[in-house]
């Protein structure tokens, strides 16, 4: 099944854009236009989701694109990583494609939400348990802080008999200036009628904003040993990756 991992790069970047957003409608002076259009690409040293390397430990290329409607708060995007855990799992396939919609925006002043939907599709995966994952996710945030649930309306990654299973994950992204924004997370991965694989992550990160681009440096851990590589190494042990990232 799917190697589950703290998706920093998912959660960083929608509280990110929420925290943005929050301190853009509190300076009149900013505007922004009514449509944007970006793309981002990135490489790491450990595609980590929920936790669990879905890589085997080893880098991956991502890349993807994202609209935003901010008169309304509407968004839509993809996102593509390289993968081994499907092929690892017994399968086939090496990418991940995630497409995604949403909305967010403000409740009051300081309170903000993001509600959407994503779907993760394993292209050719050929697992018994079919891996592609639809999930419907609500955010709150509070300036840095945020809390946010996912719940998925079929089977987890390749998991039989998960269909609503749910991932609850807390946190916060503060930005302590200088380009630096701290990233602090804990999550709980409840995979339904299998205990077993169920889990509890953590990251505690850093990015910097150089200009041409990002870079991140962040320690994962998950608590279980559920997960494992064909040489049967811990996909969710400690661990510190490294990105860059650019968006333009």
């Amino acid at each position: 099944m799917k190697r589950i991992s703290s998706n920093w790069k998912h959660t960083a970047v929608l509280v990110a854009g929420l925290w943005s957003l929050t301190t853009g409608l509190a300076g009149a002076e900013e505007q922004k236009p009514d449509n944007e259009v970006s793309f981002n690409a990135s490489i790491t040293s450990d595609y980590r989701y929920r936790g669990i390397s879905q890589t085997r430990l080893d880098p991956a290329l991502q890349g993807g694109a994202d609209y935003v409607n901010n008169p309304t708060g509407l968004y839509v995007g993809t996102w593509l990583s390289t993968i081994k855990w499907t092929k690892d799992a017994g399968g086939d396939g090496n990418v991940e494609w995630d497409i995604y919609g949403g909305r967010r925006g403000n409740i009051t002043g300081d309170i903000t939400y993001d509600v959407g939907g994503l779907y993760y599709f394993y292209p050719s995966n050929g697992l018994p348990v079919n891996a592609n994952t639809f999930e419907l996710y609500g955010q709150l945030g509070y300036g840095p802080a945020y809390i946010k649930y996912s719940h998925s309306l079929t089977n987890l990654f390749g998991t039989a008999d998960s269909k609503n299973s749910g991932y609850l994950d807390v946190g916060a992204n503060v930005d302590v200036g200088n380009g630096f924004t701290v990233i602090l997370h804990a999550g709980r991965q409840n995979v339904r009628h299998n205990g077993s694989l169920s889990y509890t992550d953590y990251k505690i990160g850093a990015t910097k904003d150089l200009g041409i681009c990002t870079v991140a440096l962040a320690w994962f851990k998950a608590d279980t040993s559920a997960y494992l590589s064909p040489d049967r190494e811990n996909l969710g042990k400690s661990g510190v990756v490294v990105s860059v990232s650019k968006t333009f």
